[in-house]
C-alpha cells in the first residue's frame, strides 16, 4: 500500500524521484518474490519436512489461551478436509498425553467423540489432504501468481514511461 501511494503521489506530481522510487521498490518487490518462487520450487522437499515439522509442534498449541485462531484454523481444516492430525490421528496423543483426539477429528460430531474408539476418527492425514487439494487447485495458485506478475510488470512499464517523459518535458523546458 505504501509503495502504491509513492507511485501514486509520483504520477499525479509528476515528480522524478517519486516516480524513479517507485520504479525500484517494485522491482525489488518483484525480484523478491521471483527468488522466493525459485527457492520454493527448488528446496520442496526441504520446505515439506519443515512445514510437518513446524506443523507437529503448532499441535501443542491447540486449544491454550491465546490461540484462539490456531485452534479454530485446525478445527476448520479437519472438519472441512475429513482428516485428523498433521501425518495422522495419532499425532494429537501426544498433545493429550493420551488416547484422544480433538472434536474436529470424528466422522460424526458429537460433545467429547474424540475420547471415544479410534474407528470412530478420521483417518486421513490433513498435511498430505491439503497438499493434495493445492496440487488439484494449482492452475488456480499459477494463474494469480501470472496476473500478479504482470500487474507489477505494468506498473513497471507505466513508472518507467513516465519517468522518461517528465525526464523530456524537463529537458524541453528548461
Amino acid at each position: 500500500m505504501a509503495i502504491g501511494f509513492v507511485g501514486c503521489l509520483g504520477a499525479i506530481k509528476e515528480n522524478k524521484c517519486l516516480l524513479l522510487t517507485f520504479f525500484l521498490l517494485l522491482l525489488l518487490v518483484f525480484l523478491l518474490e521471483a527468488t522466493i518462487a525459485i527457492l520454493f520450487f527448488a528446496y520442496t522437499d526441504k520446505i515439506d519436512r519443515y512445514a510437518q515439522q513446524d506443523l507437529k509442534k503448532g499441535l501443542h498449541l491447540y486449544g491454550t489461551q491465546g490461540n484462539v485462531g490456531l485452534t479454530n484454523a485446525w478445527s476448520i481444516i479437519q472438519t472441512d478436509f475429513r482428516c485428523c492430525g498433521v501425518s495422522n490421528y495419532t499425532d494429537w496423543f501426544e498433545v493429550y498425553n493420551a488416547t484422544r483426539v480433538p472434536d474436529s477429528c470424528c466422522l460424526e460430531f458429537s460433545e467429547s467423540c474424540g475420547l471415544h474408539a479410534p474407528g470412530t476418527w478420521w483417518k486421513a492425514p490433513c498435511y498430505e489432504t491439503v497438499k493434495v487439494w493445492l496440487q488439484e487447485n494449482l492452475l488456480a495458485v499459477g494463474i494469480f501468481g501470472l496476473c500478479t506478475a504482470l500487474v507489477q510488470i505494468l506498473g513497471l512499464t507505466f513508472a518507467m514511461t513516465m519517468y522518461c517523459q517528465v525526464v523530456k518535458a524537463d529537458t524541453y523546458c528548461a
